[in-house]
């Protein structure tokens, strides 16, 4: 009962419109300190069209249909998501007309294009809106911020196992959310800041970006892939180390100390989380 209180609570604190904020802030303190922006005016806009609006929606959708603001069920998300998308155009529209913070602008815009990704899955499978709602700032912080940035993600393993744990999505669901997100994110901001001409400075490389997440998702996707599999701890340990070894030698310092980071978190929620959790099994 202790496990699915905490796992309650951190499904609650990493709903996307609540995880945002906090995220949204470091985001636009670090704009507003790096490229000498108000730090209100883009702290409103990214709360109002990332957050409150967004966080409204469900409520309110949540109280029409009768269902928790989880909206568990995946045929009662598309309506939420269809204006999330909407609220998300809006904040990157405004945004963009009152000539704000480039990063900030293609973000906005990252949120409503990805929200429509997950609008399309949803539509055949029910795809991890928490994990995708942590993965979509956390690739921003990591663009702005690099390793320091890459830091928060030690909410996603965590996030995994509430969302798990609580039978809100099957591992697969969770471990994808988070994926798709990070990847989408940052491929779209490259992708936003040059063919909308909307340049942005003192980012951290495509190439770079793309090992952070690497070093992010390698072990969840390890366990997930072993727990539908045969949950062998000798093949964790052997695919682990080959993964570190590479990370070693290919990449920087602080990149595959982020590797050793998450692996470390998920192999201490997985102990915590008991025979709850299949990730438990892998290492058993």
């Amino acid at each position: 009962m202790e496990k699915y209180k905490i796992a309650k609570i951190i499904s609650t604190i990493t709903n996307p419109p609540i995880i945002c904020i906090p995220l949204f802030m470091v985001i636009c303190l670090t704009l507003s300190l790096k490229h000498n922006e108000d730090f209100l005016t883009l702290e409103i806009i990214s709360l109002i069209f990332a957050s409150i609006l967004p966080m409204a929606i469900i409520m309110i959708w949540a109280k029409i249909i009768g269902t928790d603001n989880d909206i568990s069920n995946r045929s009662d998300r598309y309506t939420p998501l269809i204006i999330g998308i909407i609220s998300y155009f809006i904040g990157f529209l405004i945004s963009l007309y009152m000539n704000l913070d480039n990063f900030l602008t293609c973000l906005l815009l990252c949120y409503s294009v990805n929200t429509g990704v997950v609008l399309l899955i949803t539509a055949k499978w029910k795809i991890s809106v928490h994990t995708t709602g942590l993965s979509g700032p956390n690739a921003a912080l990591i663009l702005l911020l690099g390793s320091l940035g890459a830091l928060f993600a030690i909410l996603y393993p965590l996030v995994i196992w509430s969302r798990v744990l609580l039978k809100k999505h099957t591992l697969s669901q969770a471990i994808a959310g988070g994926v798709q997100g990070y990847f989408l994110t940052v491929v779209e901001m490259y992708l936003f800041m040059n063919v909308l001409n909307l340049p942005i400075s003192g980012i951290i490389g495509l190439t770079d970006s793309v090992l952070y997440i690497l070093a992010i998702i390698t072990t969840p996707v390890i366990l997930g892939i072993l727990s539908y599999t045969n949950k062998s701890k000798a093949l964790f340990v052997i695919a682990e180390l080959l993964c570190l070894a590479l990370f070693v030698l290919f990449t920087p310092f602080n990149i595959w100390m982020i590797f050793v980071i998450i692996t470390l978190t998920s192999i201490l929620i997985s102990y915590f989380a008991g025979k709850d959790f299949i990730w438990r099994d892998v290492l058993s």
